[in-house]
C-alpha cells in the first residue's frame, strides 16, 4: 500500500471525477442514452420525450456540459448538445490504464 493518502489529486483525475459525479445520476444516464451516434439535440428535443420539466433538462445538461460529457454549439436562439466522445474516451481509457498498472 502506498503511504500517502493526503497525495494530491492529478489533474487529469479531477476532470474524471466530475465526469462519474454527471453520469451518476440516473435522468442524466437517461439522457444520454436518448442521443443517436452523431446526433445533435437541444433542450427541447430532449424535453419533449423527458419526464421532466424543461428547465430541469436544462439543469442536467448544464452538469453534463460543465462536466465534459457534453459539448455544444448555440446556432441563433438554440444550444445543441451532443457527446463529448473525446472527453469519455480520455476518462475512461486513464480509468483503463490504471486498472492495468494496478492488476
Amino acid at each position: 500500500m502506498k503511504n500517502d493518502y493526503t497525495q494530491t489529486i492529478p489533474a487529469a483525475w479531477q476532470a474524471m471525477s466530475r465526469i462519474f459525479v454527471a453520469l451518476g445520476d440516473e435522468h442524466r444516464q437517461r439522457i444520454l442514452l436518448l442521443f443517436e451516434p452523431g446526433e445533435r439535440l437541444n433542450v427541447g428535443q430532449i424535453a419533449e420525450v423527458s419526464t421532466l420539466a424543461r428547465s430541469t433538462v436544462s439543469h442536467h445538461l448544464k452538469i453534463l456540459h460543465e462536466s465534459g460529457v457534453l459539448a455544444s454549439e448555440k446556432i441563433g436562439k438554440e444550444v445543441w448538445f451532443w457527446i463529448n466522445r473525446d472527453s469519455l474516451e480520455t476518462t475512461f481509457t486513464n480509468v483503463l490504464n490504471y486498472l492495468k498498472e494496478n492488476s
